[in-house]
């Protein structure tokens, strides 16, 4: 993986892009490598208030303003509700953007507990298939997101068991930095998304692999040209 290439997340939700990626992104940069993000859902009406929804994309922007992320794509579906939506044009939306940027490494959800996050893998691989159009894509990975992708079913349904390990010794902190600007995501209150769970989770994934902290991902589909 070479961290000064151009690097696209897909994420389901706000946040979900930290919570999965936030060191990787934090150690990108650092390299002088291009992150963008694509938000397919957000927390909107009828589900959530406009005061929510307000005050989650403000969250989010701030972030991605902090970590100097280059492209910020806000699909604006329902969160919770993107099951309703047309799948097909879902899958176009991000395929379009994909080629619009020639990302050399996609990550995307894995298909955990959360119906948005399995409905934003499915259009993920459709609009990531090697065809002739889309062979600029060297590398594609599954990502985790503490509070949803550990509640799968063992042995009944898909777990998340990664063989890709991204050191964050030296990003962990700006990791943590970035999501406690979620306010409305990360708090006390939701005790498996604390910063604890989560500095937690990248000591065990460290521990994996022989890190102090570290992101863990599945491959997916890799490229040797």
């Amino acid at each position: 993986m070479n961290l000064s290439k151009n690097f696209l997340i897909i994420a389901p939700h706000p946040d979900d892009e930290i919570l999965g990626c936030g060191g990787l992104i934090s150690k990108v940069k650092a390299n002088k490598g291009k992150v963008s993000i694509i938000t397919v859902c957000n927390h909107l009406p009828p589900l959530y208030s406009e005061t929510d929804s307000k005050k989650t994309i403000e969250e989010m922007k701030k972030v991605h303003k902090v970590l100097k992320i280059d492209k910020s794509f806000n699909l604006m579906y329902p969160a919770c509700l993107l099951h309703k939506e047309d799948q097909y044009k879902i899958n176009n939306v991000i395929f379009n953007i994909i080629i619009k940027i020639k990302p050399d490494y996609v990550f995307i959800p894995f298909p955990d507990r959360h119906q948005d996050h399995k409905l934003v893998f499915e259009s993920s691989l459709v609009a990531t298939r090697p065809k002739s159009n889309a062979l600029f894509i060297k590398s594609l990975y599954a990502y985790e997101v503490i509070s949803e992708t550990f509640w799968n079913a063992g042995y009944v349904e898909a777990n998340f068991i990664p063989d890709t390990f991204v050191d964050i010794k030296k990003h962990i902190k700006s990791k943590i930095r970035s999501l406690k600007i979620f306010k409305s995501q990360i708090n006390k209150k939701l005790i498996e998304r604390s910063t604890e769970a989560i500095e937690a989770l990248s000591i065990l994934r460290g521990s994996q692999n022989g890190y102090k902290n570290a992101e863990a991902f599945k491959l997916i589909r890799s490229r040797i040209d």
